[in-house]
């Protein structure tokens, strides 16, 4: 299947007349200056471009399935327009591909890391941030995945510029090895500064091999490029550290900006608990060495699963082909009858079934105990906050009973709480090291700052209060086992009901209703 397939979009140039395009040469000779006439240039379809690009990826594709492509879902950027989408399907058609959707990058990314074997302690309700980082733009999206539901929070878009982390060794390389023997010629040479810019983008596609390498391996890669100036090929070798030291102005930038998503959100690196990757430029490892000061260990990330490289699932730089190669197999697996035709459409761009709503707080069942601290008892989150609604979820747990007799009863409380940071600042354990010196004066420690997740109440929705019927003596103490379910309605409307479950099945139902506000 199709991975990302840019749309490029070519007019034709426009002159002082409005309606002509200049092309100029410059001769490296004693005569004067030889421009050429302005020539004019038929207008050409904007989406021809466009359409052979995607052909020769279908004829690549094909020639290595050995059979024809059925259907492909092109993943695009998040910042497409209507039109664009329009153009991009209109010219994929008319190479010759059954577009099956349209995908937004950060959902092609999302659809390959929920797809198969997870992480170990990865919870099917999470918060995942796509860092993409590419050769000219950085893509930060902030996204609320519950039980296979993917809900973007919110969405940053930069452009680099000359922070490029390719562009900066390039320069580099140019600047130390080659401009320094062409200032005097720069001034006297026609064509020069041309010739200049020329050997940097070569310099640049042959950079990319070497990202490559050194994201592999902490080892020196070299970078060869043949004819690079006056017939002469150009040999260097460069190490991660040396990269990654040009390249800190552009991680501590990707920092910077994660940090601000976040904040747009109401969140904090804390409350992020995977981090993908995607782009070429971020499989080095570097920028997750940068980011890794924010978040906590155990955030998941491809750096730390060791499937970064080698076409491993979280490899940058195949991790949206996968992505929509997985959303193609799951369109084609839907039927065609009328049933099947409603759900087809609801992955058409425009579908009403992209409008959702989702709660703003988290909502789960409180224990009560005497003397405890905090909430005052024994908390569990239910429905987190930013799940999409409609919605249900069950959990299943083990309740202790207390070690008297008599009758048993199970109840708890239904709570709205707040979820928040907490930063305090303390002074770092004193280490053991030698006594100072007689009137040397020991050096003071700075303060570092220490984060916390914090859970408050906010609101009290109901409570539910059942004997238990079921319940087995084990250990001195009665134990059993209840069921929980939640219904979250889109108005936000919440029915909870819970029930024992026992050697006989699942016991006689208790349910309270919370009206939406």
């Amino acid at each position: 299947m199709l991975g990302r397939c840019p749309l490029r979009v070519w007019r034709p140039g426009t002159g002082a007349s409005g309606s002509m395009s200049y092309a100029c040469a410059s001769l490296v000779a004693a005569a004067p200056r030889l421009c050429l006439r302005p020539r004019k240039r038929s207008p050409i379809p904007s989406t021809i471009p466009t359409t052979i690009f995607i052909k020769s990826l279908l004829q690549s594709a094909e020639d290595f399935l050995g059979k024809k492509v059925a259907g492909a879902v092109i993943s695009v950027p998040s910042w497409f327009e209507t039109k664009q989408l329009e153009a991009l399907r209109s010219a994929a058609t008319e190479a010759g591909v059954n577009v099956l959707q349209l995908l937004n990058d950060a959902g092609t990314a999302a659809v390959a890391t929920t797809s198969g074997p997870q992480a170990e302690g990865l919870h099917p309700d999470r918060t995942q941030l796509i860092v993409d980082l590419g050769a000219s733009s950085l893509t930060l999206t902030l996204l609320s995945i519950r039980q296979g539901l993917f809900y973007p929070l919110c969405l940053l878009l930069r452009r680099l510029h000359r922070r490029r982390p390719d562009r900066r060794q390039a320069d580099q390389v140019l600047r130390k090895g080659v401009h320094q023997e062409d200032e005097d010629a720069s001034r006297r040479v026609p064509g020069h500064r041309q010739g200049r810019r020329a050997r940097g983008a070569r310099l640049r596609l042959a950079l990319e091999h070497t990202k490559r390498t050194i994201s592999a391996s902490p080892g020196a890669a070299t970078c060869s490029v043949e004819s690079l100036k006056d017939g002469l090929d150009f040999t260097g070798s460069i190490n991660r550290m040396r990269f990654d030291m040009e390249s800190r102005s552009v991680y501590g930038a990707v920092y910077a900006k994660a940090q601000d998503l976040l904040a747009s959100a109401g969140l904090d690196f804390l409350h992020v608990d995977e981090v993908v990757y995607v782009g070429g430029s971020a499989s080095l490892p570097g920028l997750d060495e940068t980011l890794a000061q924010g978040y906590p260990e155990s955030t998941v990330t491809a750096f730390a699963t060791g499937t970064i490289v080698g076409g491993g699932m979280g490899d940058p730089t195949t991790l949206l082909a996968r992505g929509a190669a997985l959303q193609a197999k799951l369109l084609a697996s839907i039927g065609h009858s009328d049933e099947d035709e409603e759900v087809r459409k609801a992955f058409e761009h425009d579908s009403k079934w992209v409008n959702v709503k989702a709660v703003s707080r988290t909502v789960g069942i409180l224990f009560p105990e005497e003397g405890a601290e905090g909430l005052g008892g024994q908390w569990v989150g239910v429905v987190q906050r930013e799940t999409v609604v409609p919605a249900r979820r069950t959990i299943s747990l083990d309740v202790d009973l207390g070690e008297g007799e008599g009758e048993k009863k199970v109840g708890f409380e239904v709570w709205e709480v707040k979820e928040g940071i907490k930063v305090e600042k303390v002074k770092p354990p004193k280490e053991e090291e030698e006594e100072p010196l007689e009137g040397e004066e020991e050096e003071e420690e700075e303060e570092i700052e220490v984060k916390e997740k914090t859970i408050e109440k906010d609101a009290y929705l109901a409570a539910i209060a059942f004997a238990a019927k079921h319940a087995t003596k084990t250990g001195g103490r009665w134990k059993t086992k209840v069921e929980v379910q939640f219904l979250v309605a889109s108005d936000g409307g919440i029915e909870v009901s819970a029930w024992e479950v026992g050697k006989d099945g699942k016991g006689e139902k208790t349910t309270s209703t919370v009206p939406p506000l």
